[in-house]
């Protein structure tokens, strides 16, 4: 009988069929991995494309079968980009400045299906290329653009199959120039050499446009390797109409609309032009301030109607257009955008000055902060370090904790462009490249580093930041008296104005610096290096207190008057003990010689001395011409403007928010007592106030906390988030009520040096105590 075979034949061809389907759909699956090695840097082919403010228009068209659900997305830019899909702006000014560190780039990520669609998809791609350094960014000589799709049926890569040219309107307008701190350029753009629709035209119409150059694969110098973009992509608040009144001249006339508030925005134009070829010169209030010339821009109109957006963002309270006479401006809009974080840090209190404070601080805190905390947004833009440790303190109490990952950046950055021999310098990213030796100690003591680990929990940032900690730290020597020699590092600044008790201020960062280290090696059980620290903090305080005359804190080698912001330091350090507060307080009373960066500090120190009254009054009067200015709606960078300010006189430096710390951290008593706000101290000190407000922004969620002080008695309201614990401390008296409730020492209430203090879990309470007559 004959045996059929087929059967098991087939049985087995159709194994070996599988495995094959199988493979092949391993390979396709693993296809977009492999397809990303070969994604290129791409520029326009134009020997031009490399120069200073140069901008480049890319193209590429994309055929889909079905909609795609997800479209995961990788672009980086040199320097920034804005994205069209279809016509529709999806990314406004994407990309950060160069670099994390000093060879690697940052790029985006983003997930592009939503915006994709069934059949042919146009992409479209703006690149603005800075083409310079600046002390917040550093330029790699190149423009570049990497751009990597990936969908479940394709991948898009950046490559010779993207059209592009260099976009033929955009130029640099005339002087006078930013000044040299500025990695951007004043924007000139030439209607009349516009290109009409570029983003939607069928690719094959567009003119001057060509296969783009490829300058370089992934991974390639100078780019290097891509670091994904650690904060949110920015805020865009919408374009808003905004009136304005126009002055006569006798050829150009000049248009000035007032801005809600100091912002950093772009400005739009609705012109009419019957002829075209007029300049219309955009400024702000700020295009000239601190002392040199900032960002502004240039439109030439065409022949017609025609609106404009000026895409390089410009901050201030003010427009002001400079408008020939035969040029119509039918409308003015502005778009303003920002960091994506929310001002949910609400405070109030029977002082309407501290009201205006708060509010001026918040708006001067919000308009420093984007690619990286600026000193301010219109000289530099830069990440000074003294300016970030005050600027992230505020932070923690006034915007939503997105805020957060900014400053992960800057520590983040501080740290890894330090140099091999230790020195840390700022600001970075950045050309300056000095290192301000109380700057970095600041930045890595207990107000900086550690101040973002308490208010955080974040263990793995101070796990990543602990080596450059230790590092630099081992640069730092004392003398034969046991006090921190003096290290002049690249600038010898210790602060604004005179008096400058040089020697003493350094060791008093160098002691806190210390401190917060110890603090960092004992988390990570680096213990031969906390007794280390602790060791060299019992020699720094002893040479420290060796300085101390019977009077006030005054080094032998300093021959003016004695420094406050020395005494200061010594009382918020722990340097000086409460025997010494008497004549600390009389040497605040009558030298005032700090600026509004370390006047932070002395009202701290006032406060821990339990002098919240002079605290108040002395911040007040200091503050009150910044503060009461009807023009501005910040705060300055020194206690005047031009020259009777420091640095150039800016009218917007966060660090002159410093009080808002002490408000929440003294005035309330609010601050983080074990790491991530597991618990936390409420401990008021009202002082010459009569009511209060305040909602704190935490990874727990919001404390808030009311109190009214007078006559009746202390109250105080206060919300205590879910896993949170409120240690509570307020001044002794009579009876205790809670709720309503009457309270006793056996249920958990102690009175210690003047204060009841008890435990609170999550809830609303009402507490009650009426103060001794």
């Amino acid at each position: 009988m004959e045996t059929n075979i087929y059967p098991r034949r087939g049985g087995l061809y159709k194994k070996i069929f599988f495995l094959l389907l199988l493979c092949c759909l391993i390979h396709v699956k693993a296809l977009p991995q492999e397809v990303a090695e070969v994604t290129h840097w791409i520029s326009a082919n134009d020997l031009n494309s490399d120069s200073t403010n140069t901008w480049i228009a890319f193209r590429k068209d994309v055929q889909f079968k079905d909609k795609p659900r997800q479209a995961f997305t990788t672009i980086s830019a040199d320097t920034k980009y804005w994205l069209w899909i279809n016509g529709k702006l999806i990314i406004f000014e994407g990309g950060l400045k160069r670099g994390p560190n000093p060879n690697d780039s940052y790029c985006d990520k983003i997930d592009l299906g939503p915006y994709l669609s069934k059949g042919n998809n146009k992409i479209a791609v703006l690149l603005w290329h800075f083409g310079k350094s600046g002390f917040s960014h550093v330029s790699s000589g190149k423009s570049g653009l990497f751009f990597h799709m990936q969908t479940e049926t394709i991948d898009i890569n950046s490559d010779q199959s993207w059209l592009s040219r260099i976009h033929p309107a955009y130029q640099t307008a005339d002087n006078p120039l930013p000044n040299f701190r500025l990695a951007e350029s004043n924007i000139r753009f030439d209607a009349r050499n516009d290109i009409s629709d570029w983003q939607t035209q069928t690719m094959g119409s567009l003119p001057g446009f060509s296969a783009s150059r490829i300058v370089g694969k992934k991974g390639d110098a100078p780019w290097n390797k891509l670091i994904d973009r650690p904060i949110p992509q920015w805020k865009d608040y919408g374009v808003k109409t905004i009136s304005f009144k126009r002055a006569a001249g006798r050829e150009i006339d000049t248009i000035t609309a007032i801005l809600p508030y100091n912002m950093q925005c772009t400005p739009i134009l609705d012109v009419l032009d019957r002829v075209g070829g007029h300049t219309i010169r955009i400024n702000t209030d700020h295009s000239y301030a601190g002392g040199t010339n900032n960002i502004r821009a240039e439109y030439i109109t065409k022949k017609g109607k025609q609106t404009y957006e000026s895409l390089g963002w410009m901050n201030g309270e003010k427009l002001i257009l400079l408008v020939p006479k035969i040029v119509k401006i039918k409308r003015l809009n502005y778009r303003e955008t920002g960091y994506d974080s929310e001002n949910l840090g609400k405070f109030t209190c029977s002082d309407p000055f501290y009201n205006k404070y708060w509010k001026k601080a918040s708006r001067t805190l919000y308009v420093n902060m984007r690619d990286n905390f600026f000193d301010c947004p219109d000289r530099e833009r830069a990440q000074w370090w003294g300016d970030v440790v005050l600027l992230m303190g505020e932070a923690f109490y006034t915007y939503s904790p997105s805020s957060h990952a900014l400053m992960r950046k800057a520590i983040d950055e501080l740290c890894n462009w330090q140099r091999e021999s230790g020195v840390l310098h700022a600001p970075i990213p950045g050309n300056f490249n000095q290192e301000l030796p109380d700057q970095m100690l600041t930045s890595i003591g207990n107000y900086g580093f550690w101040n973002y680990y308490m208010q955080t929990g974040d263990s793995i940032q101070i796990r990543k930041a602990y080596p450059a900690v230790k590092k630099y730290l081992q640069l730092w020597k004392t003398d034969e008296t046991g006090l921190t020699e003096l290290r002049n590092g690249d600038w010898l600044w210790g602060d604004w104005g005179e008096n400058k008790d040089i020697r003493l201020i350094m060791a008093g960062w160098h002691y806190i610096a210390l401190d917060a280290a110890a603090n960092m090696a004992e988390l990570l059980g680096q213990t031969e290096d906390v007794q280390l620290y602790r060791n060299t903090m019992v020699n720094v305080k002893n040479g420290y207190n060796r300085c101390w005359n019977g009077q006030v804190y005054r080094h032998p080698a300093h021959k003016g008057n004695a420094d406050d912001r020395v005494q200061a330091l010594a009382v918020i350090a722990n340097i000086a003990d409460s025997s010494k507060y008497g004549s600390i307080l009389k040497c605040f009373k009558s030298q005032y010689y700090a600026s509004p960066y370390m006047e932070k500090y002395i009202m701290e120190a006032l406060f821990k001395m339990e002098q919240g009254n002079y605290a108040l009054a002395r911040t007040k009067d200091r503050f009150s011409e910044m503060v009461n200015d009807p023009e501005r709606t910040t705060l300055y960078e020194g206690w005047g403007i031009g020259e009777r300010g420091f640095g150039g006189g800016t009218t917007n430096h966060a660090w002159s928010g410093g009080a808002q710390i002490v408000l929440t951290e003294y005035v309330f008593g609010i601050k983080p007592l074990r790491p991530g706000y597991t618990s936390f101290a409420v401990q008021p000190q009202p002082a010459s106030l009569s009511s209060g407000h305040l909602s704190v922004p935490t990874v727990k969620g919001n404390i808030t906390a009311s109190f009214k002080n007078d006559k009746k008695g202390f109250r105080l309201k206060l919300k205590v988030p879910n896993g949170s614990t409120a240690i509570v401390k307020i001044p002794s008296g009579s009876a205790l009520f809670i709720n309503n409730k009457a309270v006793t020492k056996t249920e958990g209430t102690a009175d210690t040096a003047g204060y009841a203090t008890f435990t609170l879990a999550a809830g609303d309470y009402n507490i009650r105590r009426k103060l001794p007559i």
